[in-house]
């Protein structure tokens, strides 16, 4: 999504926030697979995140024109710049999506250093 005469900012990134994202309806643009409603992710200061790399792949190719997003897609952010202490619920292996790791799978290497 972008706005009238803005640019297309970067979609992997590291922070020194935290980011909580909740998924209440619909798909997230960033992540199209796996991120049901109802489910949330954090991703803690410094750690790198950003879309699934199909996503990232259709995101730079696509025209720098204003997206609306679809009627029933509902999806949340909240930042801190503290640290989450998760309840012991929260990292029980059945709450854990074990395959989150390879959404970033078929990123190209662009740099070399």
């Amino acid at each position: 999504m972008v706005a009238e005469h803005t640019f297309r900012p970067p979609y992997f990134h590291r922070n020194t926030m935290t980011e909580f994202m909740g998924n209440i309806a619909g798909i997230y643009d960033a992540k199209e697979h796996g991120f049901e409603p109802g489910q949330g992710s954090l991703h803690s200061c410094m750690s790198g995140h950003g879309p699934e790399s199909e996503v990232y792949k259709k995101a730079i190719q696509a025209n720098l024109e204003p997206v609306r997003y679809p009627n029933g897609s509902m999806q949340f952010m909240f930042e801190t710049c503290y640290m989450l202490k998760l309840a012991p619920w929260a990292v029980s292996p059945e709450g854990l999506n074990t395959e989150y790791l390879k959404c970033w799978e078929g990123f190209d290497k662009n740099f070399s250093g």
